[in-house]
């Protein structure tokens, strides 16, 4: 059988309580370039911007940003913002430019900054999310820290919603307002179009995470919660939570779910650097039995958006495509 591959837990709450004097040239810059942010770096004001761990205050416009976590890095890439340092174990494909760029300093594993190196490269600015919540006092010592606030355990609570807002405040800190709307107002028509076309489907879906032969299967309360909730695709199986890992399940389970559609995340593909997964790899007789093998609606999703960022403009392009290819007759 010939297969398709196609390819806190609060709401953000981000508070700017003053605007900026200047606005930076908009544009994407190359990954080290200072010349973004060259003009105008004092505010009137102090910017005070309020998140999970705290309020962060900036009283300059940031001119070294260090990106702790991969969806911070292409917030800065959709903004032009130059990066000085990021870690470098896990980059996904769609900023491959920013991969061992000798002009950024490696900072170490995502889940382990190596503070040292955060140190090392002088930064006025440091984003992080949950994954380096843990070191936030340390780094806070190091230069102001702002916290992404989204919920990668239950992400139907506003997740696109929250991607934009962090897009829009990120503008505001660098003087790139115009090109932060512009940004969200992309993402905006592509997740319209998405629920348009999805809205009066019939099919059901079901997520599946693919790990060394094992499946995890995520629902509308997990860290793709914002597919059912935000994009309108309906869930296939019951609704249990499932949070950040998912929970485990079996082939036999898919088979008895019986969805329209499958997603599979093949998480071993991109943490292990094993072998894609395929239509034969993943071939079994319960699988062949439900309707999204015989309707040939299994989508084999892109694993870097989905597994490493998911919570960032590039990523949700990304996701809302893969998502849609399902519901292509």
């Amino acid at each position: 059988m010939y297969l398709k591959i196609r390819h806190r837990n609060t709401a953000l709450s981000l508070l700017v309580i003053t605007t900026l004097a200047a606005l930076g040239c908009e544009g994407k810059q190359s990954p080290t370039s200072s010349a973004a942010l060259a003009a105008s770096p004092a505010y009137a004001a102090p910017i005070s911007v309020r998140h999970e761990l705290g309020t962060t205050v900036l009283e300059k416009r940031p001119q070294r940003v260090v990106a702790l976590d991969m969806n911070e890095v292409d917030f800065l890439d959709q903004l032009g913002v130059p990066v000085a340092g990021m870690p470098q174990d896990f980059v996904p494909h769609f900023l491959d430019r920013y991969k061992r760029a000798p002009e950024i300093l490696d900072t170490g594993a995502i889940v382990a900054p190596n503070l040292e190196r955060v140190h090392a490269a002088k930064p006025d600015l440091i984003l992080i999310t949950s994954l380096q919540a843990g070191h936030y006092r340390e780094l806070s010592q190091i230069a102001p820290t702002i916290h992404f606030d989204v919920n990668y355990r239950d992400s139907q609570a506003a997740h696109i919603e929250v991607i934009k807002n962090h897009l829009i405040t990120l503008g505001r800190i660098f003087g790139k307002e115009a090109l932060a709307q512009r940004r969200a107002a992309e993402l905006n028509a592509k997740v319209a179009e998405a629920r348009r076309i999805i809205q009066d489907r019939p099919e059901k879906a079901l997520i599946v995470l693919h790990n060394n032969g094992a499946y995890s299967a995520f629902g509308p309360r997990s860290r793709y919660g914002f597919v059912f909730s935000g994009l309108g695709v309906k869930h296939a199986g019951p609704t249990a939570e499932t949070g950040l890992h998912g929970h485990p399940v079996s082939s036999e389970f898919i088979q008895q779910a019986n969805p329209d559609i499958i997603y599979v995340i093949d998480r071993s593909a991109v943490m292990e650097s094993r072998p894609a997964l395929s239509a034969q790899t993943l071939d079994n007789p319960l699988l062949r039995q439900t309707h999204a093998w015989k309707n040939d609606r299994v989508i084999f999703a892109d694993p870097e958006a989905w597994y490493i960022t998911a919570a960032s403009p590039s990523s949700l392009h990304l996701i809302i495509d893969d998502v849609l290819k399902a519901y292509r007759d």
